[in-house]
């Protein structure tokens, strides 16, 4: 007999950093930095509008002649990140990170943030899975 594939809300990270799309791209870089994370939900007003990722950030400071402090992070976040919902199934997460390449999903319920799921978050639980489920 099979065990039921588990639910994201089980392995997603919860109560992520996130950022208003108001904010300097200062701002989000610092937190970035200061927590050691790569991916950071974007917001307006509540609701989800996209994801910041260092890479974004990488490619902002390598032009010249921008400087960061005056930009927002409105100027260079990727819009419509890729969002799933708690309940959705492990292994179709998983799927689609991995067929589009996909750093992390943003975990939402009604348009508001819950959750991240990355890549790292990914690795923790194949490990969890695989010592629970193929001893």
């Amino acid at each position: 007999m099979t065990k039921p594939i588990p639910q994201l809300s089980k392995f997603m990270t919860t109560r992520p950093f996130s950022v208003e799309k108001t904010e300097s791209l200062l701002t989000a870089a610092t937190l970035m930095q200061k927590e050691h994370i790569r991916h950071l939900p974007v917001t307006f007003e509540g609701k989800i509008e996209g994801l910041l990722s260092s890479t974004d950030i990488n490619l902002i400071r390598s032009l010249k002649g921008v400087d960061i402090e005056k930009m927002k992070v409105m100027d260079c976040f990727t819009p419509n990140a890729f969002t799933v919902s708690p309940s959705a199934h492990l292994d179709e997460v998983l799927d689609q990170m991995a067929e589009k390449k996909y750093g992390c999903a943003v975990v939402a319920d009604n348009d508001h943030l819950v959750g991240i799921f990355t890549w790292v978050d990914a690795l923790m639980a194949s490990s969890e899975l695989m010592k629970t489920r193929l001893k």
